[in-house]
């Protein structure tokens, strides 16, 4: 077959060399499409060897040599033909993150937040200025079904007690039904996001002259709506979008510049561990910096002792040293001192904001440098809010459940997610097997080791009766043979002492006398 090179040289090459230079040739053309590079490529193309850069390999060149030194002739070889696969790189599953995207969008969300407070503290007026808009006016409102059906299951139970008992029940029974639980669900639209809010309001908490358990009815309510999703999940067809569970809990502590009241610490103590507590100082605008930051330490000091836990910005290995600082300054500034607003102010530069107008000046909310409303905000809603329903679904419920299914007597098999070895079982069972015969002989032991015990025992008990019955027959011996020697001893003595007597003469009777 007639090779022509570069320089035109006619060769004779052999067979297996021609198939070194095709698979030589392959190589590069494989090395020329992945690289994306045409350097060091060539094709065979109807029997002749072309270089595409004008100029005679290397791996040519030493072909060419052989087969001159050989001189052997190759036969004709059919007409090869490469044909030339361009392989895209990009596969498609980076586009996970906008399918989920679209999903997200097309479902929407869902934010239960509860609200706890006394009355008068700017409860309302505050949650309308985190979602900047009336809520309670755009809202359906409903109450909560739990004491209606814990009144129905127990109609017709007759319970009697004693007069201190029913006085006591009865002042606890008007403590929680003064607190009431409200909800106010609404969508809200954000640039085609959808967000279904739940707001559930708590009217009555700390209202009475005696509040004590007026928190109960607050941590039931949590969970009861535990309970509800717990159920959701339990049936046969689960629905789990309709999720009722409070992913955050503001409690609005009254800004008294002193100390927590003890209903207040007793409050956080028991739903800490069930919902995300954030607590914030209520109308902070009534205290000045030195009592605002003096209030919030004594705050953090009283919650430490406690041992009360608060939602906590996570972070990640992935973040970068300014969003760690950030989220640690968000941490460091919890108590909150929040001002709330819905009203709109304009300053003396014509600025238009919304605030609160004082004879001393005006509060803009959405300032930093007056308020902590904006650290709030963030925290809640701008970018920590799917961490609260993650830490809600994946801890805290995810506690109440296994503390649930613990008290119904339900436990986890930890063994079905270990692999199976035959060999590894077989030897299990011979060490069970063994601990149990070791066991088995060890109370063998223990009951031959006792028995023998109370034997001897009772050995050692007859023998010490019948030592005490051989020493006192022996006693009532002695003294029996006392007795008769002293008898004999005196009888002897008798017999000594008496004077020995003649036979007496007998008279004989009758009338020959």
């Amino acid at each position: 077959m007639s090779m022509t090179g570069t320089g035109g040289i006619s060769v004779k090459r052999e067979d297996s060399e021609i198939g070194n230079g095709i698979s030589e040739n392959s190589r590069n053309e494989q090395s020329s499409v992945d690289g994306n590079t045409k350097a060091e490529s060539s094709s065979v193309v109807n029997g002749h060897f072309e270089d595409e850069s004008g100029g005679a390999g290397g791996v040519k060149e030493g072909v060419i040599g052989v087969n001159e030194q050989s001189g052997q002739v190759l036969p004709e070889q059919p007409d090869l033909k490469i044909i030339r696969r361009q392989i895209s790189g990009f596969v498609g599953f980076a586009n996970l993150p906008k399918q989920w995207h679209r999903k997200s969008i097309r479902r929407g969300f869902n934010f239960n937040l509860l609200c706890v407070s006394q009355k008068g503290l700017g409860k309302s007026t505050l949650i309308n200025t985190l979602f900047n808009r009336d809520i309670e006016a755009s809202s359906e409102v409903g109450f909560s079904d739990r004491n209606d059906e814990v009144n129905g299951k127990m109609d017709g139970l007759k319970i009697e007690d004693s007069q201190d008992e029913e006085i006591e029940t009865d002042r606890e029974d008007d403590v929680s039904s003064s607190v009431k639980i409200k909800s106010y669900t609404t969508t809200i639209e954000e640039n085609g996001v959808n967000l279904k809010l739940c707001v559930v309001d708590t009217p009555g908490f700390g209202d009475a002259i005696d509040n004590t358990g007026s928190w109960k009815p607050i941590a039931d309510e949590v969970n009861y709506r535990f309970d509800q999703y717990l159920d959701a999940e339990n049936k046969i067809n689960r629905s789990l979008e309709n999720d009722n569970r409070i992913h955050a809990c503001l409690y609005f502590i009254e800004p008294t510049a002193h100390y927590l009241k003890p209903l207040d610490v007793e409050f956080c103590k028991q739903v800490h561990e069930k919902c995300n507590l954030i607590p914030i100082i209520a109308k902070s605008d009534i205290l000045t910096e030195d009592e605002i930051t003096v209030f919030k330490q004594r705050i953090r000091k009283q919650l430490d002792e406690a041992n009360v836990k608060f939602f906590q910005p996570p972070t990640y290995a992935m973040d970068d040293p300014d969003t760690v600082k950030a989220s640690n300054d968000l941490f460091e500034k919890i108590p909150y001192a929040v001002v709330g607003s819905n009203s709109s102010v304009t300053n003396k530069e014509g600025k238009t904001f919304r605030g609160r107008s004082y004879p001393w000046g005006i509060i803009d909310v959405d300032n930093a440098k007056h308020c902590d409303f904006v650290y709030l905000r963030d925290l809640l809603i701008s970018q920590y809010l799917e961490e609260l329903r993650e830490r809600t679904n994946n801890v805290l419920y995810e506690n109440y459940r296994s503390q649930k299914l613990i008290k119904l007597g339900i436990k986890q098999d930890n063994s079905v997610f270990k692999e199976f070895d035959p060999e590894s079982k077989q030897r299990e069972e011979k060490q069970l097997h063994e601990a149990k015969l070791a066991k088995l002989e060890a109370e063998m032991k223990t009951v031959f080791h006792q028995k023998v015990s109370e034997k001897e025992k009772k050995l050692q008990k007859s023998e010490a009766e019948l030592f005490a019955r051989h020493k006192e027959m022996k006693e009532k011996l002695t003294k029996q043979l006392k007795a008769l020697e002293e008898k004999k001893h005196q009888l002897e003595i008798s017999i000594s002492n008496q004077p020995a007597q003649s036979p007496a003469q007998t008279k004989k009777k009758g009338f020959l006398r």
